[in-house]
């Protein structure tokens, strides 16, 4: 017997079972054991009718659920001459083979198409269980990075590089180490980064292998190139003030040959000497500091008058600025004013302010460029004005970062050293600007 829909069985099934079992009570209670005796046979039958169709559902389930613990969807269900009961359980058992295929085909393919890309890269990739130490996988980027050809434990490992399993185990997710691997006469640096993960219970790492050894030289070179820069940039700051210092001292010499008053010109002179020596010794200790840039900075603090300071200042750039037609001007609101700071240092600042300011106003007739001094909530300032074009705003957060400059033959590191004086000063430098009305550069103690 057959039905369209397998309700319909189902509910046979419970329907005869019921039956007989209530005529089998009913007789019984009756004392009509002839008939007890002839329902009990259709009873028996009943519950091994259900039964059978019980042990059909189960006996599908458990084979499925084995091929599923297998990892097994190959198999395919027949349902078309299948019992009409199991036919849709088979239907669905094929329906579920078919999305688990589906799946593993995509996986098998991310998975090839990741491991192409990995074998691709640069970067030396390696992944083992951090109990064991087993290797789960390593490309060819890290086989040729090692010069290894297989490993099946990180243990193994330390065969072409001391050490390198415990730099393995020891390094922690989210750190960066540098190690030494050695390659036949020679070693490389490599940087390793991990990453650690969990899956069934187990925990793993992932380890990420880069040559950095060209990139040091390089990064090398160019930090040697920039210092290099860096050293002429205020060699030259320095310099040029003095030759043109030296220059109208010779002038004034000539003068003083032509019988003019010579002790006033003997006077400006012994003036003129003192700045150049001043500046010569400065420039002299700021190449010192340089060569010995593996030694911390250490300041020269004197407390100096700031008036004596400008005055040096003043003298040592006033020929550059009667040459490109500057007025500068000195404001003292108080002519007592003392600071305690390294004075060769801060002249380099000033000197660096001064020719940006020059700079920035080199286009304007009334050119006009101002060295002031003050205080301000108790802290003492030093301030380097110039009424030019001003500096815009875009460009606010960018002009005190190493090596960024808006000339063309800017070396970009004026500002930044200016700035990292300052620190070593514990103080800091503020800008004041207005595009088209001027800039003001303070030097806050």
């Amino acid at each position: 017997m057959t039905f369209k829909r397998p309700e319909w069985s189902i509910a046979l099934r419970v329907s005869l079972l019921t039956a007989t079992l209530l005529a089998l009570c009913y007789f019984l209670i009756d004392k009509q054991w002839w008939l007890s005796a002839c329902i009990l046979p259709l009873c028996i039958a009943a519950i091994l009718y259900f039964f059978r169709y019980h042990q059909r559902i189960r006996r599908e389930m458990e084979e499925y659920v084995l091929s599923v613990h297998y990892r097994d969807f190959t198999r395919n269900y027949p349902w078309e001459h299948a019992p009409f009961e199991l036919r849709a359980l088979r239907k669905g058992f094929n329906t579920l083979n078919e999305a688990f295929r589906t799946i593993s085909r995509e996986r098998e393919t991310q998975y090839q198409y990741l491991k192409k890309i990995l074998e691709l890269v640069d970067t030396g990739i390696l992944s083992f269980e951090i109990e064991s130490g087993r290797i789960l996988w390593m490309n060819d980027s890290l086989k040729r990075l090692l010069d290894i050809p297989y490993l099946k434990n990180i243990v193994h490992a330390d065969k072409w590089t001391p050490m390198l399993a415990e730099s393995l185990r020891t390094l922690r997710a989210g750190e960066n180490r540098v190690i030494s691997v050695k390659r036949e006469i020679r070693s490389i640096r490599v940087l390793i980064t991990a990453t650690a993960f969990q899956t069934q219970g187990r925990q793993y790492k992932l380890v990420a292998f880069q040559n950095i050894n060209e990139t040091l030289d390089e990064t090398e070179t160019l930090a040697w190139q920039k210092l290099l820069s860096v050293m002429t940039h205020e060699i030259m700051n320095s310099v040029a003030p003095i030759a043109s210092l030296a220059d109208t001292l010779k002038n004034r010499m000539r003068e003083a040959k032509d019988g003019s008053d010579k002790g006033l010109i003997l006077a400006d002179l012994e003036l003129g000497i003192e700045t150049i020596k001043r500046r010569s010794e400065g420039l002299t200790k700021f190449a010192e500091t340089y060569r010995n840039l593996s030694r911390i900075t250490r300041l020269e603090l004197t407390r100096i008058l700031v008036r004596d300071l400008f005055e040096n200042i003043y003298q040592l750039m006033e020929p550059t600025l009667t040459q490109k037609e500057i007025a500068m001007e000195v404001v003292l609101h108080d002519t007592a004013q003392a600071i305690n700071v390294d004075r060769d240092l801060i002249e380099q600042v000033l000197i660096n302010l001064i020719l940006n300011a020059m700079e920035a106003v080199k286009e304007k007739r009334d050119s006009c460029i101002t060295l002031s001094a003050g205080y301000e909530d108790g802290r003492a300032f030093l301030a380097v004005t110039d009424n030019g074009k001003g500096i815009p705003e875009s460009l606010h957060d960018k002009i005190f970062i190493p090596f960024f400059s808006t000339r063309k033959d800017g070396g970009g590191i004026g500002l930044s050293l200016c700035k990292q004086i300052m620190l070593l000063h514990q103080g800091t430098v503020q800008l004041n600007t207005a595009e088209g009305e001027g800039t003001s550069f303070r030097l806050v103690f």
